[in-house]
Order: C-alpha cells, then structure tokens, then sequence
C-alpha cells in the first residue's frame, strides 16, 4: 500500500485559503508581542482587513490550478508575504497613502504570479550532459564548497550561540569574492547537490552536504545557516510522502499553526514562556517581517527619492545614487529598530526602484524572469526541482531578486537546472549511477 498522497485542485485551493486565514490570526497575535515594530491591530479595521484579504486570497485558487514548477513555491511563499502587509497595512500607523500602496501591492502580487506560476513550457536542450559527467559534477561541487568553507573558516570561525551573532557580526570582514562564494555555496551549490543526492538515494553524501551547510554558521554567523538544514530536511521528510504543490503550502501553514498553539498555550499559563521564542522564531521573524518591511518601505519611499536601481552594485557604478549606503542599512538607521532591513523584490525592485505607480511593471519583469526559470527546469522531478530550489525560495522572502540571481547564486542554480540530464533520476539510472559512485 503506498503511503503518497496527492491532493487535487480543490483540496489545494481550500488549504491554501486555510492557511492565508491563518497567516492572518497569527499577525494579530504578532501585534501584541511586537508592537514597537509598527505592527498593530485593533477591531475597528478588523472588517477592512478582512474584506481585502478575503478578496486577495482570491488569487489563491491560482495555486490549485497550476502545475508544479520552480515558481510555484517562490510564487506562493511571495504571496503569503503580500496576504500579510495587506492585512498589516490595513491598521498601520505610518503616514502615508494605504489605499494607494495596497492597490500597488495586490497588482504586483499579480503581475508577478501569472508567469512564474503559467509559463513553465520546456525550454530546447541544446547542451546535454552524460550520467556520469553529473555525476563528476556533483563531486566537483562537494570539492569546490569544502574548499570555499576552509578559506572562510580562515577569516573567522566563532562558536556562538544564536542569542550572541549579533555581538559579533559587524566585526565579520570577508573578500568580496569570499563573500559571494559563501553566498552562492550555501543558497545554490550545495541544496542543488543534496537534492541530487536525496532522489539518487546517496544518503550519506546528502548527509555530508547538511554538514557543510552547518559549518557555514560559525563562519557566517548568519542564522539562515542553523535554519537551511531543518528545512531542506523537512521539506525531503514531507514531500516523500505527498505532492510537492501540497508540500509548499504546509511548509507554511504547519510552522504558523505550531507557533500559535504554543503561543494560546503560553498565554494560558499552559507553557513556560521560554518556549515562545519558536513563535518569534517562525511567525514573526519568518513570516511577518517580510510583510512589514513592505510597510516599512512603503513609507520611507512615500517622501524618499526612488533609487532606479542604483542599488545594485553595476548599476551605481555607472550612475549618481541617492543613498550611498546599502536600503538594509538605510532602512534601519531610519527606523532604529530590528537591524538591517532587506526586503523582498516587491519593496526593493518595486517600491524602492520605480515607486508604487510603477512597482507592479516591474514586478512583472520578475516574475518572467522565474518563468525562465520554470523553463529550464522542466522536465525534471517536482520533488527534485522543490528541495533544490528551497533555500532560493525562502531567501526570496527577504532579500531583492537581483542579489538572489547574482551574489546567492540564483542564476547558477538555473543553469544546473538546466544542465542536469533528466534520466538520472529514473530508478534504473539511479541505481546504476550509485554503483558506479561508489566504485569511483
């Protein structure tokens, strides 16, 4: 009896409209934890957030009608992030045009969704790579993120624990190129590997991988680190027993539940308090600050100068820039709060480079990007192309489009997307390609 499940279309769109309700019970019980963050909620908005997230959610049946791709889980992980800042937005207490900005929003969430969920039509193969030149590639990838792990290990290496990073962090001095190839290693190279090793069934290099991505923390002192390994495990554990679309969608609504029946539990006196630290972990910090940077962004660039992309490093080179600094950095001297505020492209590509007339354009320019995207992955395993791409799409939350593709390895991972040959992943295949591995 086999234990895979798939749900159909109907049972996608009613999970993902449970758990766009449930994004939003958990913002308001954010509000009274985290209320110096600008996040509030109080009844007399209830019925206006309500009737615009109903209305927004609206936008969710995409997801039960679309086919799995690689923009399916950026896709729906971005639109949990819009879902959140219009609730959000609807009882904000920054100064500025609501209706405006959530109008702009909710455009730009479409705009971006309709190619990254609809394109997805395979692109030709005109490079097609052997079994076993894959596999060398794989063993390359494993030498060259050792590598690139023991040259940053030179720089700095500090067992600290995750309450300290901070302590430490702006002490942290890498080469720009060390730098990048930390980036790119830990978001792209080494999740495509452990990915290839997972369906391949090599469980003791996916193993060595999860290790690797664990040594970057000491280096880094980035808790994306700590994080990556839970999750790319996780999604492995879950998708092995349901479809992929169904796995996406958990991967949201199962962390926010958790969080906030600890949450009703501790605030019944039923937990220590101690425990809540899962619910800022999760709930705010993965779930609602990406939606409140918006709202933090919305405002600064409601009486700020647009940047027109000058925030990307070549494009300052080649232009005057108003902001001599990085928008993270920018954004947290203004506010004082919560550090460096990077933010998804819907601010940074959107709000903070065209405006909000403009930010749904470009927001479509996004999106066709992952379209790309979809196409040069498919034909691969869904399973494959999910666990692979899991870190870009989480990242995708929080940090601009342009940084993904070129400083965390983005585009790189769309190539090997694209290079990887399709039969390796058949069982026949895979069963061969490990003998011959393990002879070598």
């Amino acid at each position: 009896m086999s234990l895979y499940y798939k749900l159909d279309t109907k049972q996608i769109a009613i999970l993902a409209y449970a758990c766009s309700a449930t994004c939003c019970l958990s913002l308001a019980c954010v509000s009274l934890l985290y209320p110096e963050f600008h996040i509030r909620y109080f009844s007399g908005a209830l019925w206006l957030a309500t009737a615009i997230t109903v209305l927004f959610a609206c936008t969710s049946c995409l997801f039960g009608l679309a086919r799995f791709s690689l923009g399916y889980a950026i896709g729906f992980y971005l639109y949990v992030m819009i879902l959140g800042y219009l609730w959000l937005n609807s009882f904000s207490d920054l100064p500025y045009n609501h209706a405006v900005t959530g109008l702009s929003a909710a455009a730009s969430a479409l705009s971006f969704l309709l190619p990254a969920l609809l394109i997805n039509e395979p692109l030709p193969r005109l490079v097609r790579l052997s079994e076993r030149t894959a596999s060398r590639g794989l063993t390359l990838i494993l030498m060259v993120s050792m590598a690139v792990i023991l040259v940053g290990a030179w720089y700095n290496f500090r067992m600290v624990g995750i309450d300290r990073i901070y302590d430490f962090r702006e002490a942290l001095a890498f080469p720009t190129p060390v730098s990048y190839l930390l980036g790119i290693t830990s978001n792209s190279l080494l999740p495509f590997a452990f990915a290839c090793f997972v369906l391949r069934k090599n469980l003791w290099r996916a193993g060595l991988v999860i290790f690797l991505i664990l040594l970057i923390y000491p280096i880094t002192l980035a808790k994306a680190s700590l994080f990556a390994p839970v999750w790319l495990v996780g999604l492995t554990v879950v998708s092995r027993f349901i479809d992929a679309r169904s796995t996406v969608v958990l991967s949201v609504f199962a962390p926010i539940v958790f969080g906030l029946l600890i949450f009703f539990l501790v605030r019944q006196g039923m937990l220590h308090y101690g425990t809540i630290t899962y619910f800022g972990l999760v709930n705010f910090r993965m779930i609602a600050i990406p939606s409140v940077a918006m709202d933090y962004y919305n405002y600064f660039f409601s009486t700020h100068e647009s940047t027109y992309f000058c925030q990307v490093q070549f494009v300052k080179a080649l232009v005057s820039c108003p902001y001599t600094e990085p928008l993270s950095v920018v954004i947290y001297k203004f506010f004082g709060i919560g550090g460096y505020f990077n933010a998804s492209l819907f601010a940074t590509e959107g709000v903070a480079s065209v405006g909000t007339l403009f930010a749904p354009f470009s927001a479509l320019a996004c999106g066709l990007v992952i379209a790309v995207g979809n196409r040069l992955s498919a034909g691969l395993p869904d399973r494959f192309i999910l666990i692979s791409s899991a870190i870009i799409a989480q990242t995708l939350m929080n940090v601009p489009l342009t940084t993904v593709m070129l400083s965390y390895g983005g585009g790189l991972l769309f190539l090997l997307l694209y290079l990887t040959p399709r039969e390796m992943f058949h069982t026949g295949h895979v069963v061969q390609a490990d003998l011959k591995t393990s002879v070598a």
